[in-house]
């Protein structure tokens, strides 16, 4: 997609632009690497956290709002990085105490708060790996089995869950012999320490000794992943691919702190997903910002309070995913005081690769130039659970696509697999493997120690590299049709939503071995109601039955048809749904899972291939 010229300048970017070193192969294969020289790397994030909390004492670390009895949350509390240090130490001391170390690790369970950032970090002094699981394993899930499958790989010695009541169901299926279990508030019906019991511990010499032991090899933390094709595996995460991050974005991001205001950040996503666990707390710690927990989803309901947070704190920058960023321009299309504020210190947007629509990205810099006069700029990174931030675009984009280039200390390669280029790294950031799985871990990596993604790109122009890749799907995501015909899901997801703007929020692909592509789609309720001539408000039900909106896809659908090409990438059937992702449908970082989604509503994905359509099927 080329888009036009822009007619506001930007907001400066403060991001040293890509100074790429390239090496094209024989075999096809290409290397990229910046030539940014790498700052020397910090002993480890506890030796970070002690220098920053000594130059900086009196600034907020985390904040989190107080929970209502009633409902809802209430004022902001927060605990300093001075006041944080004692605590942490404390609690590093009681997992000395109760043997914790590398051999026997800390296990957290319940979602981000002030208690769950002191654990984090006192098991990193203690030298304990810490393992932080999706809350959905223990408060969605019925049978609790992929609670037990990451139970059973990190062996832990002590869980931490806060709300010991809402939690119980879920310990209790586990087998809790020889494990502590720590809680904020008691489980009725089981034996639980006291977390101000462990904070009241006395300090000893064994925490210096333990945090001063840390290598850069030390085993940090177990991050897992998804599961969304298999088990979740857990990825090994060492100090020395945290402390690289930090070492990457001195190497790459300029500093400003011309208004003598420290940074804030506003993070919704849950900390066992990586990007917040690591790179969200690396950036945190390293510039003494404060971490603002918003209690806020892009779900329906939820969403109110992510933008109540907005209302208050000021971002310098914001990244998100795609649906939070669709739900967010819609809030501020409507309530010119919330953009303004917004706005205010921002210096850039940061979306993740699951995909921006150019529709919301207009509709972002629309919301920029008229509070500001100025675009902002957006930009994207690339990474996975495996090789945290990969690549970075360090310019602002006119266009999604494009994932920019390595950051500094990572080799990408680009791999030749079928008649895709498989995005491979190594460096610094890169996990040694996965915990108590040698088999996947050498599937995981090529014979020149490459992590192998699993996800493709291209260079956005082969003649000039400076101008970075650009998402190129899944290998193992895209499908066959009956004829042979391979289907590239990634690309063909946001090209749907491109074109059926603006009244599709997403979709999911469906057509492996079948003789078409059909899709399964979230219409957007404001949009449709418009399209549909009807009150905002109306059901979505009556809304996915106009006959005003059928008519608006098959135009669109038609539209996109014409000019699509082969079978491949033409839609012929397609459904809108009324109920909203649910469960593993939608990840934890907030996109949504194609393979869950077709498994879960495979009756719709029946129907879309049935020889006579149902009523609800749009046929292009």
């Amino acid at each position: 997609m080329t888009a036009a010229a822009p007619t506001h300048e930007y907001r400066p970017l403060p991001i040293r632009r890509p100074k790429a070193r390239v090496e094209r192969r024989e075999d096809g294969s290409v290397t990229i690497e910046q030539s940014y020289d790498m700052p020397p790397l910090w002993a480890s994030i506890p030796h970070l956290f002690e220098a920053r909390a000594a130059q900086f004492p009196e600034r907020d670390f985390v904040a989190k709002r107080v929970r209502l009895a009633e409902g809802g949350f209430g004022d902001w509390r927060r605990i300093t990085f001075g006041d944080a240090v004692p605590k942490i130490r404390a609690l590093a001391q009681a997992f000395i105490d109760r043997g914790l170390g590398p051999d026997a690790s800390v296990m957290v369970l319940s979602g981000s708060s002030i208690e769950h950032a002191l654990v984090m970090l006192a098991a990193q002094y203690a030298r304990a790996p810490y393992a932080p699981i999706s809350t959905a394993y223990s408060l969605v899930a019925k049978d609790f089995a992929k609670l037990r499958h990451v139970f059973d790989l990190c062996r832990p010695k002590l869980i931490y869950a806060e709300d010991g009541a809402a939690f119980e169901a879920a310990l209790k299926s586990l087998p809790l012999e020889g494990v502590e279990v720590i809680t904020l508030t008691p489980a009725p019906g089981l034996m639980t320490t006291p977390l101000d019991e462990l904070l009241a511990t006395l300090v000893t010499s064994a925490v210096d000794v333990s945090k001063d032991a840390i290598q850069l090899d030390t085993h940090a933390k177990t991050i897992f992943t998804s599961g969304s094709t298999g088990a979740p595996k857990g990825v090994i995460q060492t100090q020395r691919m945290m402390v690289a991050v930090v070492a990457q974005h001195d190497a790459l991001y300029t500093k400003d702190d011309s208004d003598g205001q420290a940074d804030a950040y506003l993070n919704w996503m849950p900390w066992s997903h990586v990007g917040s666990s690591n790179v969200v707390f690396a950036d945190v710690i390293n510039d003494a910002s404060t971490l603002y927990i918003d209690e806020g989803k892009p779900l329906p309901g939820q969403f109110a309070e992510s933008l109540r947070n907005l209302r208050e704190i000021s971002p310098r920058e914001f990244g998100s995913s795609p649906i939070f960023f669709a739900h967010l321009a819609a809030a501020m299309e409507a309530d010119p005081a919330l953009r303004d504020h917004f706005f205010s210190r921002l210096r850039y947007l940061s979306y993740s690769t699951a995909g921006l629509s150019q529709d919301v990205f207009d509709r972002l810099q629309a919301l920029a130039v008229a509070s500001t006069g100025k675009r902002i700029p957006i930009i994207t990174k690339y990474g996975s659970t495996e090789t945290q931030g990969a690549t970075i675009v360090s310019w602002p984009l006119e266009v999604i696509g494009p994932i920019g280039l390595p950051f500094p200390g990572i080799t990408l390669k680009l791999a030749p697999v079928g008649d895709k280029l498989e995005i491979r790294a190594k460096g610094d950031t890169v996990t040694p493997g996965y915990l108590h799985n040698a088999e996947a871990t050498n599937k995981a990596f090529d014979d020149e120690g490459f992590y192998c993604t699993g996800d493709a790109a291209r260079l956005y122009d082969p003649e000039d590299v400076s101008k970075g890749l650009v998402f190129d799907g899944r290998v193992t995501e895209n499908f066959k049709l009956s004829s042979g015909t391979w289907v590239s899901v990634g690309n063909l997801r946001l090209d749907l939503i491109e074109a059926l703007a603006p009244l599709i929020s997403d979709c999911v692909i469906a057509g492996h071995d079948k003789d078409y592509v059909a899709v399964l789609a979230w219409p957007r309720p404001t949009e449709a109601a418009a399209v549909a001539g009807l009150p905002v408000g109306t059901s979505l039900s009556e809304m996915i039955a106009s006959p005003a909106v059928r008519r608006h896809l098959e135009a669109a659908m038609a539209a996109h048809n014409a000019i699509a090409g082969g079978l491949s990438r033409r839609v012929a059937r397609l459904v809108l749904l009324e109920e909203p992702p649910v469960g593993e449908e939608i990840a934890d970082k907030g996109y949504i899972n194609q393979r869950a989604t077709l498994a879960r509503r495979a009756e719709l994905v029946k129907a879309l291939y049935a020889d006579q359509p149902g009523e609800g099927v749009i046929v292009a």
